[in-house]
C-alpha cells in the first residue's frame, strides 16, 4: 500500500456554533482537550503505517485549532511529524502573542486566518466573534512571531453584503499583504437556522455571485495574486505560494485524516471517522480504532474526482487514462465554444471557462 504525503488533523472545539457552518464541532469542552490529544496521538501511532515518514504537509483544522487548551495543542504540535509546508487555521480573536509565539516554536510555518469580512454588521450576521481590528492584530502578531505565510480566508455572498462592502473587504485584505488569500462564495445548507434567519436574502445573493465572482478574481488579480485555484490566490513572486495541502487533494494525491470526523483517502479506499467525539475518544483510549464508515473507490469514480478537482487549477491537467471519464462528443463543443483548451494530452479550462466551473466539468463527464 502507498504512504499518503499529507496528514489533515481535525481539531473540534470552537466557542460557538456559526449558524452556516456544517463541520464537526463541539462548543466549549475545554476539560476535554487534553483527553481528546491523547486519543489523536493514539490515532496517528496506529495509522503512522499509512504516513510517509516525511510527509509534504501537515494541516490542522477545526472547529477552531486555536481555541485547544495551550498546553494540549502544544504537546500534539510538538509530536506531529516534520513537514514542508505545517498549517494551523486561526479565529483571529484566539491569537495572541503567546499563542503566536507557541504556533513558530512548534514548526508551524503557515497559518490561516478566518477573516470573513471586515464589516462588524455582515460579522454579526456570521455569528463571528472576531472584530475587523482582531484580523488586523491576529495578522501583525503571526508575522511578529517569524511566520512569514498567511492566508486570509474572505466570504462573499453574505446576507446584507453589498458590492461596496465586498470592495471595501478586498481592499482590507491587500492592505494586510497576505501571501495567500482564499474568498469562498457563502454555502448555507438547507435546513439549518442560517437559511430559516436569512431565506430569502441568500436567494437574492445567488443571483450575485457571479459579479461577486468575477470581482474577485479581477481585484486579485490586478493586485498581483495568481488565481491558481477557483477560489484560491496567492501573491506572485521567488517563492510558490500555493496551498501545498490543498494542492495535495486537487491534484489526487493520498491523504490520511486523524480526529473526530476526519476522511482518509488512500488508494482505492476512502473512510470517514464518526463525528462523535465521546465514541472518538472511548475508541482509543481502549486502544482501538475509532467507529468509522468505509467506502471503496472504483476508478472510475478516482477518475471523475481527479478530472472535476484537477480542472479547478490554473495548470493544465494530463488526461492520460482518463479517456473513458471524458465525454468527447461534449469536449469538442466545450472546446469550439472556448470555455476549454486542449493540446498534448492535457486539458485546461480557458478564463472563462474557469467563470462557469463546475458547470462546465460536469458536462465533461462521460
Amino acid at each position: 500500500m502507498s504512504s499518503a504525503s499529507h496528514l489533515y488533523v481535525h481539531l473540534p472545539f470552537c466557542s460557538s456554533r456559526c449558524g452556516y457552518c456544517d463541520f464537526v464541532t463541539v462548543v466549549g469542552r475545554a476539560g476535554e482537550h487534553g483527553r481528546y490529544v491523547d486519543a489523536l496521538l493514539a490515532e496517528l501511532e496506529l495509522e503512522r503505517a499509512l504516513l510517509a515518514p516525511r510527509p509534504e504537509t501537515v494541516y490542522l483544522g477545526g472547529g477552531t485549532p486555536t481555541l485547544t487548551d495551550a498546553g494540549a495543542f502544544e504537546r500534539l504540535l510538538a509530536a506531529l511529524p516534520e513537514a514542508a509546508e505545517v498549517t494551523v487555521e486561526a479565529n483571529p480573536e484566539t491569537v495572541t502573542d503567546e499563542l503566536a509565539r507557541l504556533l513558530s516554536r512548534n514548526r508551524v510555518n503557515r497559518v490561516s486566518i478566518g477573516a470573513q469580512t471586515f464589516n462588524s454588521a455582515l460579522l454579526e450576521v456570521l455569528e463571528r466573534r472576531a472584530r475587523p481590528d482582531d484580523v488586523r492584530r491576529a495578522v501583525h502578531r503571526v508575522r511578529d512571531a517569524g511566520i512569514d505565510n498567511i492566508s486570509l480566508d474572505l466570504i462573499y455572498g453574505i446576507p446584507g453584503q453589498g458590492p461596496s462592502d465586498l470592495a471595501r473587504d478586498l481592499a482590507e485584505a491587500l492592505a494586510l499583504e497576505p501571501e495567500h488569500i482564499s474568498a469562498y462564495e457563502l454555502e448555507a445548507k438547507p435546513g439549518t437556522r442560517f437559511t430559516h434567519a436569512h431565506g430569502a436574502e441568500l436567494e437574492r445573493q445567488a443571483a450575485a455571485m457571479e459579479s461577486y465572482f468575477e470581482h474577485v478574481v479581477e481585484t486579485l488579480t490586478a493586485a498581483g495574486y495568481r488565481w491558481y485555484e477557483t477560489a484560491n490566490f496567492c501573491r506572485r513572486g521567488i517563492r510558490d505560494l500555493r496551498a501545498r495541502h490543498n494542492l495535495g487533494y486537487w491534484l489526487g494525491h493520498d491523504y490520511l485524516g486523524i480526529g473526530v470526523g476526519a476522511v482518509s483517502t488512500i488508494e482505492n479506499r476512502r473512510w470517514r471517522n464518526a463525528p462523535s467525539l465521546a465514541r472518538y475518544v472511548a475508541a482509543l483510549s481502549g486502544g482501538a480504532r475509532p467507529p468509522r464508515e468505509h467506502e471503496e473507490l472504483a476508478p472510475p469514480v478516482r477518475d471523475a474526482e481527479r478530472l472535476m478537482l484537477g480542472l479547478r487549477l490554473d495548470e493544465p491537467l494530463s488526461v492520460a487514462g482518463l479517456e473513458g471519464t471524458l465525454d468527447q462528443s461534449e469536449l469538442e463543443r466545450l472546446t469550439r465554444g472556448g470555455l476549454v483548451t486542449r493540446e498534448e494530452g492535457s486539458l485546461l479550462l480557458t478564463r472563462r471557462g474557469r467563470f462557469l466551473g463546475g458547470g462546465v466539468t460536469a458536462r465533461l463527464l462521460a
